[in-house]
């Protein structure tokens, strides 16, 4: 089905809903196919995102303090799934194939051979990955950490790893002299943090669960919720049967914001009877966001003008913003000729949905990476948090802004600590707390870790978790010179394609799984992460390890701190590792205000809200207030048009999650066999007299005379809005120029990428 690539994909429109019968058989498939135990897949899934369970290693969507008897979406069975695999990656494996021969599989191929059994050294003379010590790889890595400058040191953190890996992590980079701390932040919500920080004081969303129990409508910008959050899908059914309209702009018809049969309600699983998610359904152009939140925010300006006041919050505006009058007379001057041409829709759509803004009393604001992943990403969230601040959607109970965010920790390791910028850490508590100076520089984000391999000056890389090499834009540059560092390694639970772009020393330190029991010397540990929400909630693996050479992350993490550090008589990482309350009891040193009696409250049902100021309408900005903040250009692109200019987006389909490729089969764009496809309106491949089915290659038009091209791409007509087109990530990942990023927060601008389509 669709666990392999074929030579014959089968393309055709899949009508069906999200949920329903297509989402059990895909994850029948994926359990026959990982070779789970039968037994295990019931029980595990049973204790997936409940309160004495553990939490999902996908995504980060909220855990409901009353779950569902089976808390758990198509994906994130997907990963658990995936994580309980029978297949194993043992010495033996590495032992038949090289590096070199490794390098030529599939994204799919490497992971599906199994779980990590072995901590593995590089060989440069063999070409081949051989079986190490623990000790042998802590003692090396050691020596050649100390011999280099920490500066020149990356240590990069995917969004999995637990609040208490995550705090030690960072802790460990800054004794050793590092504030180099970027993590997938950086790659996707650092517009997000970036923005937010400006506009309200806070870098995270305001929303929690409660909030779709009382919202009147939800604006829905640029999130594939079907395939990367499906669980929200509960909250979103729930608030359309109840009445609330749910308003989405995305470049794509997506299944999920469509129509979804719940797999837990009998009624509609035997009548296929969906329900309906998006009232209005608006397929904006790539980048075209800040023009439709200008329309609706000129509409409302306009409507109260009219009206002689009554529309906007005239009170909240006084009292908790600045800057709404140089706004709102940008707003006026706007030109809806300007704004239809932008964002590609008609001032008649727009009005349709700024009517529902002006009648709804609670208003949620939900975005994804569409946002985010622009040039100008991050004036699309000041625009979308002036719509909400016009009539007040921020600090009430059913109103809020909710960026939903990808990996199951991302939100909760920059909490504890992760990060490259010194003024979002506490370090005048870590100095008292730990007794040394920590750096006071900047660090490297992704970007500039990035642009510092290209330079020579980065000579190190530790990866907690996550497939950077195959994350990152400019692939086809970055690889050559990631091969110059003297020293990188990679803690992971699978074999990826970062695994295999090594520098002259490379270690494979494979860790144990969320879902596996981690067994310490004071018996067995609990760990716990942060959502969407801000949350925090405890989780605690019992599943059998896949192999008893496996370590946890917090002790790869020790280890290596006791490895490279002089011992410290306020830090005792044995303990730590022996007992990992005594971590949470140093976070809750650390950050009080947040992290009080962690250990008593980390099982709460529904997790512990460790707060936000601006829920509470108290806006920690340089003025003061909230902030209006108009943007220099309606378009987020960041380029001009060109004839035959297309904007790429990049993609995951809903086999996939981030990097890891599950299968060939995105059942909801109808699609299986294969991800070398790009996605065009036919329109747009009539006339450049172009036939559907016929092979391309995309090539970058970045005007940096740089060659980027990806060959092999079959043509797929779909709905999608001229000038537009569509490719899966990572594959498209070469197109992405390093630079074309995000203003400030340096996230890459996967969303609109200038390319053209060469035969």
């Amino acid at each position: 089905m669709s666990g392999k690539p074929t030579d014959k994909p089968e393309i055709e429109p899949y009508d069906g809903p999200a949920g329903g019968w297509g989402s059990m058989k895909s994850l029948a498939e994926i359990g026959l196919r990982e070779r789970v135990p039968p037994i295990s897949t019931p029980h595990e899934l049973a204790r997936q995102n409940k309160p004495d369970g553990y939490m999902c290693v996908s995504c980060a969507w909220a855990k409901p303090a009353e779950p569902h008897p089976a808390e758990f979406c198509e994906n994130g069975a997907k990963a658990t799934a995936w994580e309980l695999t029978g297949l194993r990656t043992t010495p033996a494996f590495f032992e038949k194939h090289s590096v070199s021969e490794l390098l030529q599989f599939t994204d799919y191929e490497l992971e599906q051979h199994g779980r990590l059994t072995h901590p593995l050294r590089y060989n440069p003379d063999t070409d081949h990955y051989e079986a190490v010590e623990w000790e042998q790889a802590f003692a090396e890595i050691g020596r050649e950490l100390k011999a280099l400058d920490p500066k020149s040191v990356i240590f990069y953190a995917s969004g999995r790893a637990s609040l208490e890996t995550s705090y030690a992590y960072s802790l460990m980079a800054r004794m050793y002299g590092s504030q180099n701390l970027p993590d997938s932040s950086n790659m996707c919500h650092e517009t997000t943090s970036v923005a937010l920080k400006k506009c309200i004081g806070a870098p995270v969303g305001t929303v929690k669960l409660e909030d779709f129990e009382q919202c009147d409508a939800i604006f829905f910008f640029g999130q594939n919720v079907g395939s990367n959050a499906p669980r929200m899908l509960h909250q979103l059914e729930d608030a359309a049967k109840r009445g609330c309209e749910i308003i989405t702009f995305n470049p794509l018809r997506e299944r999920g914001l469509e129509r979804f049969i719940n797999p837990q309600n009998p009624v509609e699983m035997t009548t296929g009877k969906a329900t309906r998610i998006s009232t209005q359904y608006h397929q904006v152009k790539a980048g075209g966001d800040i023009a439709v939140l200008m329309g609706l925010c000129k509409m409302v300006i306009e409507a109260d003008d009219a009206a002689g006041g009554g529309i906007l919050d005239a009170a909240f505006i006084a009292q908790h913003t600045h800057g709404f009058d140089a706004f709102a007379a940008t707003c006026r001057q706007a030109q809806w000729s300007d704004i239809e041409r932008e964002s590609g829709l008609s001032r008649a759509a727009l009005e349709e949905a700024a009517r529902v803004y002006m009648k709804a009393r609670n208003v949620l604001g939900i975005y994804g990476m569409g946002l985010t992943q622009h040039r100008l990403g991050i004036h699309n969230v000041y625009m979308l948090m002036a719509l909400l601040l016009l009539r007040g959607n921020i600090g009430r109970p059913g109103a809020g802004i909710c960026p939903v965010r990808g990996h199951s920790n991302v939100q909760g390791q920059r909490t504890v600590g992760i990060t490259e910028k010194p003024e979002l850490a506490p370090l005048d508590k870590l100095a008292e707390q730990y007794g040394f100076e920590p750096p006071r520089d900047k660090g490297m984000n992704t970007v500039e870790a990035c642009e510092g391999i290209l330079a020579g000056k980065v000579h190190g890389f530790i990866g907690l978790g996550g497939n950077f090499v195959r994350a990152i834009p400019d692939t086809s540059r970055m690889e050559p010179a990631w091969r110059g560092m003297r020293l990188t390694v990679q803690v992971a639970t699978k074999l990826n394609r970062s695994h295999l772009v090594n520098g002259q020393i490379a270690y494979l330190l494979p860790c144990l799984g969320r879902i596996e029991e981690d067994m310490q010397a004071s018996g067995p540990q609990a760990v716990s992460m942060e959502d969407s929400t801000s949350c925090i909630h405890g989780s605690l693996g019992e599943r059998t390890p896949a192999s008893p050479h496996l370590l946890s992350e917090m002790k790869i993490v020790a280890e290596i701190a006791k490895a490279v550090l002089a011992p410290n008589p306020k830090l005792d990482w044995d303990a730590w590792v022996a007992d990992y309350s005594k971590v949470r009891d140093a976070i809750a040193e650390t950050y009080p205000d947040q992290f009080r009696d962690f250990n008593q409250r980390m099982f709460q049902p529904g997790g512990f809200y460790r707060g936000n100021s601006a829920r509470e309408r108290e806006w920690k900005t340089a003025s003061g207030k909230a902030e209006f903040i108009a943007p220099p250009a309606l378009s987020a692109t960041g380029f001009d048009d060109q004839p035959d200019l297309f904007r790429l987006i990049t993609l995951r389909s809903n086999d996939q999650f981030n990097t890891t490729i599950y299968g060939y089969h995105d059942r909801f764009r109808g699609i299986e066999g294969t991800r070398q496809i790009v996605l065009m309106n036919r329109r747009d491949i009539e006339r450049l007299a172009l036939a559907e089915g016929a092979e391309v290659a995309l090539h970058t038009d970045a005007g940096d005379r740089t060659e980027r091209r990806v060959n092999g791409l079959r043509i797929v007509g779909y709905d999608i809005p001229e000038g537009c087109i569509g490719a899966y990530y990572p594959e498209c990942n070469p197109l992405i120029p390093l630079w074309h990023h995000a203003e400030e927060a340096k996230v890459p601008a996967a969303k609109s990428v200038p390319v053209r389509i060469v035969q």
